[in-house]
């Protein structure tokens, strides 16, 4: 069963810089439920279905590369509304690639940090650009900013 296990922080954008090219991600959902989430990506040339199951820090994760044109059909007829639109750099720190998605369009302003382990209990290399962690903070998920965009919080 495939299992993702994600950290994810707020970034100071004063103390971060791209280091390298980053890829444009669009992606929408096919379902925001909280048991199960499905998402269709396209990011760059390339697209993926992905199935989530519950969960924060640690839950099952499901990933199938599909066709682009099938991915930008569903993306434009099929999902619901509030596609989210970002950049993703990914840059190394320690012994993990850190993924680093600057977002556009109604989240605009939001830079969050991404990274992924292979346990539960597995140690990481904290960056100074990587601020305070909002893994438990379900408004940072991105289901839940196509539906509430950063821009309309308060």
């Amino acid at each position: 069963m495939g299992r993702e296990i994600e950290h994810k922080f707020l970034v100071d954008t004063s103390l971060w810089r791209p280091d390298g090219p980053g890829v444009v991600l669009r992606q929408g959902y096919l379902s925001t439920d909280k048991e199960r989430v499905v998402r269709v990506r396209t990011a760059g040339p390339k697209a993926y279905l992905t199935i989530k199951g519950p969960g924060h820090i640690s839950r099952a994760e499901f990933e199938y590369e599909i066709p682009f044109a099938d991915a930008s059909f569903m993306l434009d007829h099929l999902c619901l509304p509030g596609v989210i639109e970002k950049t993703r750099y990914r840059q190394p720190v320690g012994a993990h690639i850190w993924e680093i998605d600057v977002f556009h369009g109604e989240n605009d302003g939001l830079v969050l940090a991404e990274v992924e382990l292979r346990g539960d209990d597995e140690a990481f290399e904290h960056p100074d650009w990587a601020l305070r962690e909002v893994s438990n903070d379900a408004r940072y998920f991105n289901a839940a900013l196509s539906q509430k965009p950063f821009k309309s919080w308060a």
